[in-house]
């Protein structure tokens, strides 16, 4: 239950910062981040400033309170730990999405507000999800990361037959869409290269099972490459389909069924399969140990 919002009842005149460190009797640090990120609010929410004067009946809190549903760590060290996510969980809530459960919740209940995402992955993209527990390791992993010293491979499902291995060398960029999420391939986007191992052709489905290895580390990379090449990811509800369609399953305005008809699968099948990295001295591969479709 990420984002909760609670209501105090003010005290005119008195300014905010003291409000809520003297009566609602909340650390400094939180209350600065909470004022830095819109999170404070007078009954008709508009934001409260720093320095400003109570000037509203009540004072609205966006508050990050986490409730564990038990997803623990697949694997830890003192350093870090790694997460394999079901589909259909976000990693980290919007404020919008006020009590809706994500990783994060799991994040500060194993590891505390210590806890920093390293990778994202898309809420229906299941699979692996690093996570360092404190600052130095946060900073290593940057590194890494920056380095492209770390090995990423996901598993997908995407439509049609592909018989060899591919390199796509395709730059990446926002599109103008009205999907705002939506990305696309551009001669003045960013530099995205995904290499493309076939594994498996269903011949019944016409599908392949594909590995993906992403090289770098663009939004929806793997989905905008493989929909470059005619070989959309099945279950994708933005690439190779109709905008409008896109927005009404996006929007939840399509039942299951429905969306089934247009994108053949209830969720996106893609899935982080395994990351492998130097970290120390030490080399780790770690594998998801979810069955690829869960």
């Amino acid at each position: 239950m990420p984002y909760i919002l609670k209501e105090f009842d003010s005290i005119y005149n008195k300014r905010i910062e003291k409000f809520l460190q003297e009566d609602v009797k909340l650390e400094t640090s939180l209350i600065n981040k909470l004022l830095e990120k819109t999170k404070v609010l007078d009954e008709n929410n508009r934001r409260y400033q720093k320095n400003q004067k109570i000037k509203s009946k009540k004072v609205k809190l966006i508050l990050f309170e986490e409730k564990s549903k038990g997803l623990k760590p697949l694997f830890e060290t003192e350093h870090f730990a790694i997460f394999d996510k079901p589909s259909g969980i976000k990693v980290h809530p919007k404020t919008k999405d006020l009590n809706e459960y994500t990783l994060l919740d799991e994040i500060k209940h194993y590891i505390s507000d210590k806890g920093k995402l390293i990778n994202r992955i898309d809420k229906e993209t299941s699979g692996l999800v690093l996570v360092a527990k404190n600052d130095y390791a946060q900073y290593i992993f940057n590194e890494i990361f920056e380095n492209r010293s770390i090995k990423k491979e996901y598993l997908a499902l995407v439509h049609g037959e592909i018989k060899e291995n591919i390199t796509i060398d395709k730059k990446i960029s926002s599109s103008n869409s009205l999907i705002k999420i939506k990305m696309e391939t551009s001669s003045d986007g960013k530099d995205s290269l995904t290499k493309i191992e076939p594994l498996k052709y269903l011949k019944n489905l016409n599908q392949t099972v594909i590995k993906a290895k992403p090289i770098t580390g663009r939004q929806h990379q793997i989905r905008v490459h493989l929909n470059s090449i005619n070989h959309t990811i099945i279950g994708d509800p933005i690439y190779g389909l109709n905008e409008n369609i896109s927005d009404m399953i996006l929007n939840k305005k399509l039942d299951s069924k429905k969306r089934i008809e247009y994108t053949k699968a209830n969720r996106l099948m893609l899935h982080s399969y395994s990351l492998e990295f130097d970290f120390l001295g030490i080399k780790y591969k770690i594998v998801s140990k979810q069955n690829f479709g869960e």
